[in-house]
């Protein structure tokens, strides 16, 4: 389960964020100010933190700075109702990895820290061999036996869904949340032809999968 620390002064927009990133499965924990966030964003183990720019006393640009230069790697949302370009530059160049604008819907938020974890999980990964396969993520390719695999982007995101969450069974919605993009409608048919077509891609018997599992009345699972 990811960790993820809020840091906003306004108890109602914390409060909000907390149970809605709470029904996503996630960890949370609150301040509501720049001297708590850096005691807690250096001392306590988190996985993100989302950090609103206007707070009392140490702001969160000097949040952001302290904790970069305490070499603290957790990634950084910024929540900002700051719309003027260089303060966004001057967010991004202190360390933050993204920033979301006030006024904002919960679901553009989820979008942006799931986007955040999935390319932290990639760097991490490096390279993923399974079978005859080898994923590099920083190429974002995949080999078969040394030789390049023609994947779709899209493909290559389903893909790198599944080895990150593999061993979880994985329902065809969650995979349009953490694959496709933000707003997309896509059916449950449209999953299954790409989950089809990348067994073909990656299955030493396509009709037969090792790797790629279907569950029954739920989804899929990467086996890999």
């Amino acid at each position: 389960m990811a960790r993820i620390l809020i840091v906003e002064d306004e108890p109602d927009i914390a409060l909000g964020l907390q149970e809605d990133l709470r029904r996503q499965g996630y960890e949370v924990g609150t301040v509501g100010d720049g001297e708590a966030a850096i005691c807690r964003g250096t001392n306590e183990a988190w996985d993100l933190i989302l950090l609103d720019v206007m707070l009392p006393g140490i702001d969160g640009f000097e949040v952001c700075r302290e904790l970069r230069r305490a070499r603290i790697k957790t990634p950084i949302i910024l929540l900002t109702a700051k719309t003027h370009e260089a303060e966004k530059v001057m967010g991004l160049e202190l360390g933050a990895d993204d920033y979301v604008t006030k006024p904002f819907s919960p679901r553009e938020l989820r979008a942006r820290i799931k986007a955040v974890m999935r390319r932290l999980d990639e760097e991490a990964l490096g390279i993923y061999r399974f079978g005859d396969c080898e994923v590099d993520f920083d190429r974002a390719e995949l080999r078969r036996k040394g030789n390049p695999v023609d994947l779709t982007a899209l493909e290559f995101r389903l893909l790198s869904v599944f080895i990150r969450r593999r061993g979880r069974v994985l329902t065809r919605g969650q995979l349009i949340e953490a694959a496709w993009e933000p707003g997309t409608n896509v059916s449950d048919r449209v999953v299954d032809t790409h989950v089809l077509n990348l067994r073909k891609k990656i299955e030493p018997v396509p009709s037969a999968p090792r790797y790629l599992c279907g569950v029954r009345g739920i989804g899929y699972r990467f086996d890999g």
